[in-house]
């Protein structure tokens, strides 16, 4: 809980009460008592006294070991008129009657209005276990030294599970891995070199600015130009976050060992290096699906649910056949393509959202290859590779809000088909499962109160 204790009256218009009701305002909103203090913003933020700085520093344990001194004890704050009692702290609760495991929506969708249900696979129908973080940073890793001829003492290099996270963004220009906000603000404190972190003061010598320009971004839409030199590329989906590990640890090797190199150089083998080792992983993953896949019993009963209310399925993915084909008979079984009206692999995405001519061609599973006939309709129990949405709205009907797609990647799969064609979508975002686990009642509260205060510092 929080209270606010009452400074006197010939403190009102000091430095310190200033400070005190910023630090109330920002402690009464993370511990949920009550709105925020409203009046100060049109006030000057001042600089603190010596006490007043010494109070704060003393709070957040600057100047000593790590892990110490986040916020030592309630009655430090006394300083700046304000008592904290932490022993009820809790991190907010949801309403009880909110399953925390339910869907949520972000904008408010009638389920009676869709009709059609399309799924991508991969981290979507197919959730991977951490084993295939690991198999794609060892095959990326071995791909470098064996075909790419960097020095064998990497392949001692061991991948750090938890290290990265997907979403950031790496500076091709000058070899930074860093997290940039929705406004391209460069958000202090995450940018690293090689596993190294970049004190703030290089940071903005660096980029000048916390504010990254618009141009020197990534662009995920398709009208992005093509003679634009991307400057810093957003690693955005789940198969990028063990090609980052591996980027920063033969990052921090060089460094350490004091071997030149080009920042955009390292990236573009490392991002060949995993990428070309997707066909041997598939292989891998066909032959030992149960050490890599997670058995999902429910997936069946929900597509049963679905299909009896007279609801159409279809499959996009970007995975080849065979791949899939083992995947899905470990979680629906052998006769799992005929819960779909529509199956399509190595589709392409993003560019199945976005070209308008490329054709559907017919995959047979008994040759194992591609036909050459003429696609003029979508058969239920058909494999169809390539082609675009143009096409599959054309020879399905299935247009607008009528459909809800679900996938795993903010762009390839939900930008665009929202932006461009209407679809309605569903995004898979396995991360948010950790992120509630680290929401600890006292600890979290202590951390986000006090990297609140220390922005007044």
């Amino acid at each position: 809980s929080c209270r606010y204790k009452k400074p006197s009256k010939e403190r009102l218009e000091t430095a310190e009460y200033i400070a005190a009701m910023n630090a109330r305002s920002a402690a009464l909103n993370e511990c949920d008592s009550l709105s925020i203090h409203r009046g100060l913003d049109d006030i000057e933020r001042p600089n603190f006294s010596r006490s007043t700085s010494s109070t704060l520093s003393r709070l957040f344990g600057r100047g000593k070991p790590e892990g110490e001194g986040l916020l030592a004890a309630s009655n430090d704050l006394e300083d700046l008129d304000i008592v904290i009692d932490f022993s009820g702290l809790g991190a907010k609760k949801l309403p009880p009657d909110v399953n925390i495991e339910a869907v949520f929506a972000c904008n408010e969708l009638d389920l009676k209005e869709v009709n059609v249900y399309g799924f991508d696979y991969d981290y979507t129908l197919a959730c991977y276990k951490p084993s295939m973080d690991y198999l794609l940073y060892n095959l990326g890793r071995d791909t470098l030294v064996k075909k790419l001829k960097y020095p064998d003492s990497i392949s001692q290099l061991e991948y750090r599970p938890g290290f990265a996270v997907r979403g950031l963004h790496y500076d091709i220009e000058k070899g930074l891995l860093l997290k940039i906000d929705s406004f391209l603000q460069i958000q202090l404190g995450s940018v690293y070199r090689g596993l190294s972190p970049v004190p703030n003061e290089e940071v903005l010598r660096l980029y000048r600015n916390k504010t990254i320009p618009i141009d020197y971004v990534e662009s995920h839409g398709r009208h992005q130009p093509a003679f634009v030199k991307l400057k810093m590329i957003q690693l955005a989906d789940l198969f990028s976050v063990p090609e980052m590990g591996l980027l920063c640890n033969v990052a921090e090797y060089f460094e350490k060992n004091h071997i030149e190199y080009h920042p955009e150089i390292l990236f573009r083998d490392v991002k060949k290096s995993v990428q070309s080792s997707h066909p041997i992983m598939h292989n891998i993953v066909e032959n030992n699906v149960t050490d890599y896949l997670e058995q999902n019993s429910t997936i069946q009963t929900y597509f049963e649910g679905l299909i009896k209310a007279g609801k159409k399925l279809f499959l996009v993915t970007n995975s080849p056949f065979r791949f899939v084909n083992k995947g899905m008979e470990f979680l629906l079984g052998e006769e799992w393509i005929n819960f779909f009206d529509v199956v399509i692999v190595q589709a392409r995405k993003p560019r199945f959202f976005t070209d308008e001519s490329r054709p559907f061609r017919v995959y047979d599973p008994v040759s194992k290859r591609q036909l050459w006939d003429h696609v003029t309709k979508l058969e239920k129990g058909k494999i169809y590779y390539e082609g675009t949405v143009k096409q599959l709205q054309d020879m399905t009907g299935w247009n607008g809000q009528q459909v809800l797609y679900f996938g795993d990647h903010p762009y390839s799969d939900l930008a665009d088909v929202t932006l461009e064609h209407g679809w309605r979508t569903g995004a898979i975002i396995t991360e948010l499962t950790v992120t509630r686990r680290l929401y600890k009642p006292v600890s979290y509260c202590k951390l986000s109160l006090g990297s609140t205060l220390s922005a007044v510092i």
